[in-house]
């Protein structure tokens, strides 16, 4: 796992060519690398955003109106979940929990959560990564 998020984390996302690496890095088969990759949420084998959203949709997230924040994020972003932006900062994807419940609705960017969100609170988060972007912050999931 260790040498798949170190790959990951150089090329942005797991490649054929990084998976090949990490097999021969590991002593292992092409297939053994990608049944690992491919289980793991947080290992992606096609091309991402600088931003990874991870929307929670959980009933207790959709219970407190975490649907209507996922749609919201939609617009705002102007990207279908499992899409990127058009810009190619951000990736959203669906995720099944968090374990954020009691903050719930809940997300995650590049592995940092955020809870008890409000569109509001979605378009402070939205546009201080993009004012990170702009000025050369933030970095790869």
């Amino acid at each position: 796992m260790d040498v798949l998020f170190a790959l990951q984390s150089h090329y942005g996302w797991l490649s054929d060519g990084a998976m090949a690496e990490a097999a021969d890095m590991l002593s292992m088969t092409p297939l053994e690398v990608e049944e690992l990759a491919t289980f793991y949420t947080f290992l992606y084998r096609e091309k991402v955003g600088k931003y990874v959203i991870h929307i929670c949709d959980s009933l207790i997230c959709w219970m407190k109106g975490g649907e209507n924040l996922k749609d919201h994020l939609c617009k705002r972003l102007e990207v279908e979940l499992g899409g990127t932006s058009a810009d190619g900062l951000f990736t959203l994807l669906p995720v099944c929990c968090i374990g954020y419940c009691d903050l719930s609705p809940a997300m995650l960017v590049n592995r940092k959560i955020y809870g008890s969100l409000t569109r509001e609170k979605i378009d402070g988060i939205i546009e201080s990564l993009r004012a990170d972007s702009a000025n050369g912050k933030g970095g790869r999931p």
